[in-house]
C-alpha cells in the first residue's frame, strides 16, 4: 500500500509540474479572440506601445508587418472598431499622437502618469512637451493623470498634485477630456478637481472605487470605464459600482496589456478581449448588451469626438 501511494504521489507531482509549467507558458501568450459583440464599441483605454512591443501581435493579426496595424484588425474583427492610445510620460505620449495621425482607428491622449511626476529631473519642461503635444488633432485627451498613492509614497505626492492640477489646466485649455488614474486617492482625487474646476468632459480610468463612490462621480456628470478588473472574483465591490452607474456614463478598456478579464486573467490583453468585459457589464447590470454596446460607442464619442 505504501508503494502505491509513492506512486500516486509521484504521477500527482507529475501532473502538477505539468500545469505549472502549462501555465508559465501560456502566461506570455495572448488568448484566443472571444465572440464578437453585436455592435461596434470603444477600447477607451489602451497602450499599443507596450502590448505589441512587449507581446507581438495578437491571434489572427496582418498588417504587412506593422504590429498596430494588425492590432487593429484583430480589434476590428470581434465590434472593437476604435481606439484610445494613452500617453505615460512624453515618448509614450508623442509615439501615440504619431500613431493617431497614421490610423484612422485609433485617437491619442498625453500625460505624465501620477508615478512619473516624482521621478522626473524637469517636471515643468515636460509639462510643456506635454502642453504642446495636447494641441494636435488627433490628440483628444489629457491623461492619465491624477493621484496614486499605491505606489507612491508621501514624499512624492507634492509632485503628483502639482502634475495633476497642470493636466487639469491644459485640459480645459485644449478642451480635451480628462483622463483620471486614480489608485487609493478618491478623496483626494475629487479635491483637486473641485479646487481647479473640472473640464467638460472627465474620464475615471479603470474605475476602481465602491458604489458610493460611483454615485459621486455619475453625480458630477463624470464618465466611468470599467476594464478586465470588473470580471475578478474578488471585485464584488467595483460590481455593484457598475450596477449603479447609467449606460450614459458608462465606457469600457483594457488598459491592455494589463488587467486581462476572466477567464484569461493572468495572460496579455489587447483591444481584441474587449467584448469579454462588455459581455460580464451587460449581464452584471441587466442591461441589454446591444444597448450597452450602443450607449458605449456614444459615450466613447462624446468623450473624445469622431475618429473618423
Amino acid at each position: 500500500m505504501a508503494a502505491g501511494r509513492c506512486v500516486m504521489l509521484a504521477a500527482m507531482t507529475e501532473q502538477t509540474e505539468t500545469r505549472k509549467q502549462r501555465a508559465a507558458r501560456r502566461a506570455g501568450e495572448f488568448p484566443p479572440p472571444p465572440e464578437p459583440l453585436p455592435a461596434p464599441v470603444a477600447d477607451s483605454h489602451t497602450h499599443l506601445d507596450i502590448t505589441v512591443g512587449e507581446y507581438g501581435t495578437p491571434p489572427g493579426g496582418t498588417g504587412d508587418g506593422d504590429p498596430v496595424a494588425a492590432a487593429i484588425t484583430v480589434a476590428a474583427g470581434v465590434g472593437v472598431d476604435r481606439l484610445v492610445q494613452v500617453g505615460v510620460d512624453v515618448e509614450s505620449s508623442r509615439w501615440g499622437a504619431d500613431v493617431a495621425d497614421r490610423h484612422p482607428a485609433v485617437l491619442a491622449t498625453v500625460a505624465l502618469h501620477p508615478n512619473e511626476a516624482p521621478r522626473l529631473a524637469d517636471l515643468d519642461e515636460a509639462l510643456r512637451e506635454i502642453e504642446a503635444l495636447a494641441g494636435r488633432d488627433r490628440v483628444r485627451g489629457v491623461g492619465e493623470t491624477g493621484m496614486d498613492f499605491f505606489r507612491t509614497g508621501a514624499d512624492g505626492r507634492a509632485a503628483q498634485e502639482e502634475s495633476f492640477r497642470a493636466h487639469v489646466a491644459v485640459a480645459k485649455r485644449y478642451g480635451k477630456a480628462l483622463v483620471i488614474h486614480d489608485r487609493d486617492a478618491h478623496a483626494d482625487v475629487l479635491r483637486i478637481l473641485d479646487d481647479e474646476g473640472a473640464p467638460d468632459t472627465v474620464v475615471m480610468h479603470c474605475f476602481s472605487g465602491d458604489a458610493d463612490f460611483a454615485r459621486e462621480c455619475v453625480r458630477r456628470g463624470h464618465l466611468l470605464s470599467f476594464a478586465g478588473t470588473v470580471t475578478f472574483g474578488s471585485a464584488a465591490a467595483l460590481r455593484e459600482a457598475a450596477a449603479v452607474t447609467p449606460p450614459e456614463q458608462m465606457l469600457v478598456e483594457t488598459d491592455a496589456p494589463y488587467l486581462t478579464p476572466m477567464p484569461h486573467r493572468g495572460r496579455p490583453n489587447a483591444s481584441y478581449l474587449i467584448p469579454l468585459t462588455v459581455r460580464f457589464l451587460a449581464e452584471t447590470t441587466g442591461v441589454d448588451l446591444d444597448e450597452l454596446c450602443a450607449a458605449i460607442s456614444t459615450n466613447s464619442e462624446r468623450a473624445f469626438g469622431p475618429w473618423r
